[in-house]
């Protein structure tokens, strides 16, 4: 029927444009965090951060990196390193950052 259809369309649009807000969203996280990055002179390269594509990205940091992120600074990653840019806003990115350059500068490797 077409009153079927017709919506079915509508449907695939409004779904088209969430995804198209959702990966602008993402991508505006990477530059926020590679921005706060290299303002607050973190070690490192962090070039990836932008290169990479969607909703997680790979941080290179070490699983003692991530253990001070998670336990002092509570930011939740994967001990591999992989970290979730969803969580990361504007408002926050240049806490991110600086709790990286804390974890790199004071994390213990086994």
């Amino acid at each position: 029927d077409q009153g079927d259809r017709d919506q079915a369309v509508v449907s695939t649009q409004s779904t088209g444009d969430c995804l198209k807000e959702m990966h602008a969203r993402i991508r505006r996280a990477r530059t926020y965090l590679h921005t706060a990055l290299k303002m607050a002179n973190v070690p490192g390269n962090w070039d990836h951060i932008l290169s990479q594509n969607g909703m997680f990205s790979y941080t290179g940091l070490t699983k003692a990196q991530c253990e001070v992120l998670i336990e002092k600074h509570h930011i939740y990653l994967l001990k591999s390193g992989r970290i979730s840019m969803c969580g990361v806003t504007e408002s926050n990115a240049k806490y991110v950052a600086e709790s990286f350059k804390d974890a790199i500068e004071t994390a213990k490797e086994n």
